[in-house]
This record gives C-alpha cells, structure tokens and sequence, in this order.
C-alpha cells in the first residue's frame, strides 16, 4: 500500500509546527487511525519541519490549513479542491489516495440504500486560482485544541459569559423587507458608526479603525438557503451545483464562489426589482456585530449555543451545516453571522486595514479576484466565531464551506 503519510498541525494564533513522517495522526480530539491508502509525497518536495513563527499570510500557512479543514471529510469534493489549488502540495498523494478510495467506496454505500451513498463528488471549478500566491484558500482552524494567545483564545469546553458582558436587545426600528417570493427575507438596519476590526495578533485585521455607515441599508435575515439558490437555478439565473440536490431546502447554499454570488444578485434584482448585491465587508461587521464592541456579539467570551461550530454546542455535526435559523439571533435580529458557512463579500482583499475607506463601501481593486469572506464556518473552532474574523479566497472557485448572504440599499 506504499508508505504511510502522517501530517499533524497545531494552529494555535501565530505559531504553527508540521511534522511529515510515516503514519497521519490528526490532532487533538480529532486523532483517528492512518490511513492505509496513503501515499508519501514526490520525491521533489522533501519532509518538513517547521516550527516557531509561521506567518498566518504565508502559502505554507494555507495550505496546512486548508489540509487541516478537510482532512476528516468523506466528500471527494473536498480533496479535488485542494489538489486544484496545490497540485503539488505536501498533502497532494494523501488527496489522491482519499479519493480513489471515497469513490471505490461510493458503489458499495449504494448498495444496501440509496440514502447511506457517499456524497456526490462534485464537478472540479471550471477556473483555477488567479496566481499561485493567492489560491483557493478554504478557512484555517483557528487556534482551536491548543493554547493561543488571549485576543483569539476561545474559551474553555464548557464555556461561560459573565454577568457583565449580557448582549444588548434587539435595536429598536429594525424592519423585515420581503421584496418578492423567491426573495430572502431582509432586516433593515439604520446608519451608524461603529469601530472595524481590532487590534489583536492578527494582522489582517489591523488596525481598529472607526467607519461610518452613512445611509441606512437592508441584508439578510439568514444566509441564502438551497431553496433560494435553487428557484435561480430552475430559472436560469444561477448554476445547478452538483451536491445541493437531497440538501434540506432551508440549508445555507453552500459551495458557491464569488463569481456564482454575483449571478445570484444579478438575478434577484431582475425579478425583484431591487438594486441586490453582496454586502461590504463593513456593512457585513456593523450588521454581525449587531450594535456591539466585544469580541462576539453576546460578550468577552465564547457561549454554547450562540453559533453553528464544532466547538459551540449542538446541534453540530461534522459533515453539514445546521438549518439557518437554528441559533439565536444577534441585537439586530440577524441569524448565523457567526459560523454556519463563511459569507462572501463585495470586497478584494487586502493583508490588513491600512488605507481602508471609512465610509463602509467596498474596498475594491481592478481586476481583483482573491476576495474576503467573513464569520467562520460550522467546522471551524470557537476562536474564529468573533465579529473581526476575516479570511480570503479566490473569487472563482467553489468550496463547501462557503456562501453569501444579500444586501441591498435603502433609497
């Protein structure tokens, strides 16, 4: 069966240790045995060890975590994904090995039933990464089983909020919008300023910056669901995605681009009307942070049962996100800003916030196609629930643990 692969990652903030010897050993709680179809790597790309400092922006960085985010997934769609992005990578026969077995697997899961099959592998995207230095780059484990510095250390497994760090109410004025049948449901939220990002860390989210919101605007009440997604798709607005048929219908859509979101807006503005679009990234955190200043909406501290992640309570399961809806809404009556699946928004990414507009608009480049995603997905750990959390990924490829949610402005 040839020699076994093993590659353990420690995220914990900042400090990052790879080790490649002969067996895979997952860390933490996740520990499981090796797998017996593994492969080593080329020749050409020798064991590493790293150890102390890894830069959270090095492509060393992305694709430990991108490993690191599937590796116990049992969707061949997952591991194409990362052999698109790193065709060479450290873990590029591992990824070979799991779906050749995933898919001799799938006949047999057939079998008994036709609902105990493996999931559908799904069609490769179409369009590979701008540049080797900005590939697709699905949402690191972010310092989740170790110790991390105390600015992204979740809290413990039985978290607790302290008396003093209550969340606020629902804001007063707050108004749902149903623009037509197959639209998404919207909150209006009022103009406002509020301070973006923080000064913790992480880079990318420096520095805290003050931005005001300088008209009132509308965004999702939930991210948008199979349904939704799928009246675009019967209309021929919006690409069928391989996978979503079977998903429960109030399911996050998942699996979508950048480029698949823009489809979506550019449809339900047609049948709507409306002037639909993704929002800012800053429209995006005043709306999660739902009137707030703490580092999650709710407090100081990670709470189960506030968001969708593997650390946040039930319900939770490894393999999909749970109905929108399912957790309590934050002060501005919006549902799963924190967790679910990561949202795409209109902006290009940039390593940090120098130079950002303060007005909440899109900060935009030409030609841009490595964009931001916000809010941590269902797979993700506690650390990366908090309101600052960005990440990027490029605008073109679909991965499973992304989606988007609506806006539109208010005139």
């Amino acid at each position: 069966m040839g020699q076994i692969l093993r590659a353990a990652c420690i995220v914990a903030s900042l400090f990052a240790q790879v080790s490649a010897t002969a067996a895979e050993a997952p860390p933490g709680r996740n520990s499981q045995a090796s797998d017996p179809t593994a492969h080593p790597p080329a020749s050409a790309a020798p064991d590493i060890q790293l150890a102390g400092v890894l830069p959270k922006d090095s492509a060393a960085q992305y694709e430990l975590t991108f490993w690191e985010s599937i590796k116990d997934s049992k969707d061949p769609g997952d591991y194409e994904a990362y052999l698109q992005a790193y065709p060479k990578g450290r873990f590029a026969a591992l990824a070979r090995a799991r779906i050749a077995r995933l898919q001799a697997a799938k006949p047999k899961a057939e079998t008994p039933a036709p609902k105990a099959a493996a999931p559908e592998a799904k069609t490769p995207p179409s369009t590979a990464p701008a540049a080797p230095a900005a590939p697709a780059k699905p949402p690191p484990p972010k310092a989740a089983e170790s110790a991390a510095p105390a600015a992204k250390s979740p809290a413990a497994a039985a978290p607790q909020i302290t008396p003093d760090e209550k969340p606020s109410g629902p804001a007063a004025g707050l108004a749902e919008i149903k623009d037509c049948k197959e639209c998404p449901t919207l909150i209006s939220l009022p103009a406002g300023s509020f301070v973006m990002g923080s000064n913790t860390e992480d880079i990318s989210e420096r520095p805290a910056h003050r931005v005001t919101i300088p008209n009132p605007y509308a965004i999702g009440k939930f991210e948008v669901t199979v349904e939704q997604w799928n009246a675009c798709a019967d209309a021929a607005g919006c690409a069928r995605i391989p996978g979503s048929n079977g998903t429960a219908k109030e399911a996050p859509m998942r699996d979508v681009s950048w480029d698949d979101a823009q489809q979506y807006v550019k449809w339900l503005s047609k049948v709507s009307g409306k002037p639909y679009r993704l929002p800012t990234e800053a429209e995006w955190e005043y709306a999660a942070r739902g009137g707030t200043a703490t580092r999650y909406w709710w407090g100081q501290q990670m709470r189960a049962g506030t968001a969708n992640c593997k650390e946040c309570g039930q319900p939770w399961s490894q393999d999909a996100p749970a109905k929108t809806g399912s957790f309590t809404a934050n002060p501005y009556k919006l549902h799963d800003m924190n967790g679910s699946v990561w949202e795409w928004v209109a902006d290009c990414w940039h390593n940090s916030y120098k130079g950002a507009p303060a007005d909440g608009s899109a900060w935009d480049d030409a030609n841009c196609r490595v964009r931001v995603i916000r809010g941590g997905s269902w797979r993700d750990g506690a650390a990366y629930m908090m309101s600052a959390t960005r990440f990027k990924y490029d605008a073109s490829v679909r991965q499973n643990q992304n989606g988007f949610r609506v806006a539109r402005d208010l005139k």
